[in-house]
């Protein structure tokens, strides 16, 4: 499975979501696709998606956040189980793609390679109760939809290729998008208030 088919196959549903991703080919891969206001792709903070979608989650509670990981990066920041476990942020969705790769930064092993370590189990272990482990197309197809129609915080460990996109690089800057997206949230918050009578 690769996780660019995966992220194409979430792409229709992430219109109207607030999307996170880590630095690197989860990134480059949905941008590919089409940039939305509502995406913001954390680039140079290794392993800090997931802390930025329990923040948003925590905010904005009437929106789903999605955060698309890695498993370099879940790696680097294993204590954002037990932080989500904790919070149970109920409108947040956390896709981790498990390459067993650094591929963004090099393409050395990760330490999830070997089989030694499971990131599905340290979720589980962290006490987060929704965890899905998912090695096709069709299981992350089915994970992700049962994810969406659940009001619950989900976990979804997905093993994919250690494939790369062909090329890197936006012309969407980190300044830019972070400037771009917090208007977009601005804006999102002020449409949804009650106008006075």
């Amino acid at each position: 499975m690769e996780r660019a088919g995966c992220i194409e196959m979430m792409y229709p549903e992430l219109e109207d979501k607030i999307v996170v991703t880590i630095m690197g080919a989860s990134a480059q891969e949905l941008y590919n696709l089409g940039h939305r206001e509502s995406f913001f792709y954390l680039q140079h903070a290794m392993g800090l998606a997931s802390s930025i979608g329990l923040g948003l989650a925590r905010h904005l509670p009437n929106e789903r956040i999605v955060v698309l990981d890695g498993d370099g990066s879940v790696l680097m920041n294993l204590g954002t189980f037990v932080t989500l476990a904790r919070y149970r942020p109920k409108n947040m969705i956390h896709v981790v793609f498990d390459n067993g790769s650094l591929l963004s930064t090099g393409g050395f092993d990760s330490q999830t390679a070997s089989g030694m370590t499971d990131i599905a189990a340290i979720a589980r272990g962290a006490g987060i109760e929704r965890v899905a482990a998912v090695a096709t197309t069709t299981e992350f197809g089915e994970a992700f939809v049962e994810a969406l129609e659940t009001n619950d915080l989900s976990v979804i460990v997905a093993k994919v290729a250690a494939i790369g996109p062909e090329h890197y690089g936006m012309d969407l800057h980190l300044p830019e998008n972070a400037f771009r997206f917090k208007r977009w949230i601005a804006e999102r918050k002020r449409a949804a208030q009650p106008v006075p009578a």
